[in-house]
């Protein structure tokens, strides 16, 4: 059984004993019904894991008493930024879920002239908070200790018009395969586009970006594949 895994937000002593936030608490002791003695393990962001074991098990509240502190850097050994298009709520949690498991560093959300799901204002800031909260889950499952990046929702051509430095590809059945690129020395973007697909003149304004084609075989994957299956191409070629 592996050991159960807790973000923290707030600052960590490297020592002593810890009383955890309402929240882990009622994880911990509610859902995962851990005792005393139960070994777990915090980090809070910053590449630094803390080994602990539960010092007091209590109905208000759980501490644990601070073992250790060593940082882990279990990072891809590529920078990479997925650029996904907005699908649908499930989708879209799938998608980051899963790439934060693949090793993505950021992932930006952008909204596609085809995409199926519009979101603004308060909406948006709530599912922004919402895939922040999945994307920490996932940390806390697969054994990272950084949280990667989700900036706001951003239209697609505000997107590719800011202009990033690396080595971008779009997503084609048209494009090159993945192991005729360079090892990249900097960023990667992957942009994805939504169920649609993107429009032509989307592909073209990205191309005249410099995104350049790419494909992983001859066979149309869906939105919320497409992008995984692109990082982990790019975390076994290049990682």
């Amino acid at each position: 059984m592996s050991i159960p895994r807790f973000y923290i937000q707030d600052v960590i002593p490297s020592s002593g004993s810890y009383s955890l936030p309402d929240g882990a608490s009622h994880h911990a002791s509610r859902v995962l019904r851990l005792v005393e003695g139960d070994a777990v393990v915090l980090f809070d962001g910053s590449g630094k894991e803390f080994e602990c074991r539960v010092s007091q098990a209590k109905k208000s509240g759980m501490a644990v008493e601070i073992m250790g502190c060593e940082e882990i850097d279990r990072e891809s050994g590529v920078r990479v930024t997925l650029v996904q298009s907005l699908c649908s709520n499930e989708k879209m949690d799938w998608v980051v879920q899963k790439a934060v498991e693949l090793g993505a560093e950021k992932i930006q959300a952008v909204e596609a002239r085809r995409s199926v799901v519009r979101l603004s204002g308060e909406r948006a800031r709530r599912r922004e908070e919402h895939w922040r909260s999945v994307a920490i889950s996932a940390c806390e499952q697969c054994g990272r200790n950084v949280i990667p990046e989700i900036p706001e929702i951003v239209p697609l051509d505000h997107w590719v018009a800011s202009g990033h430095e690396g080595l971008k590809l779009l997503l084609s059945i048209e494009g090159a395969p993945f192991r005729d690129f360079s090892a990249p020395q900097g960023n990667v973007f992957v942009l994805i586009g939504p169920e649609g697909g993107l429009t032509p003149e989307e592909v073209h304004f990205a191309r005249s970006t410099g995104f350049r084609d790419a494909k992983l075989g001859s066979r149309i994957l869906r939105t919320e594949t497409a992008g995984l299956a692109a990082l982990a191409a790019i975390d076994c070629l290049w990682g």
